[in-house]
């Protein structure tokens, strides 16, 4: 693999994530889940989703109720892209309404692994856990 499509593909990757995040700010959950493949999972602390359809139905919930106002944040850590497959670690958060800095208490470890299908980069898995204990 040449460094440019490397490059090209960390790009594509990257944008990605920021689609998942510009439709956590419209609150689209539709924009939101269509990201996802079809058989993607969800797991986070209490929580597992199974498809892209539960993934849509609990982040349509979230938003009408305890994401109502929030704002998704994550940085990319690491990014290793091997083939058709791309595993990014993260640092992501929920900032509250009105909040402009992360909680320590709202702080993610994040893991995802995305797909190439066809042109496209879909997220196959998602993963996260608190960084403070």
């Amino acid at each position: 693999m040449t460094t440019t499509t490397v490059t090209t593909d960390e790009a594509a990757v990257r944008t990605v994530l920021g689609q998942i995040y510009e439709a956590w700010s419209a609150y689209d959950a539709d924009k939101f889940a269509d990201l996802y493949t079809e058989d993607a999972t969800v797991v986070m602390p209490g929580l597992f989703h199974d498809g892209r359809e539960a993934i849509r139905e609990f982040m349509a919930a979230a938003f009408a109720g305890r994401l109502a106002g929030t704002q998704g944040v994550d940085e990319p850590q690491k990014i290793r892209i091997t083939g058709d497959t791309a595993m990014v670690v993260s640092h992501a958060g929920t900032l509250m309404p009105g909040e402009t800095t992360l909680a320590a208490e709202r702080e993610r470890h994040a893991t995802w692994v995305l797909v190439r299908q066809g042109d496209d980069w879909k997220i196959a898995a998602y993963a996260n856990a608190p960084v403070h204990l």
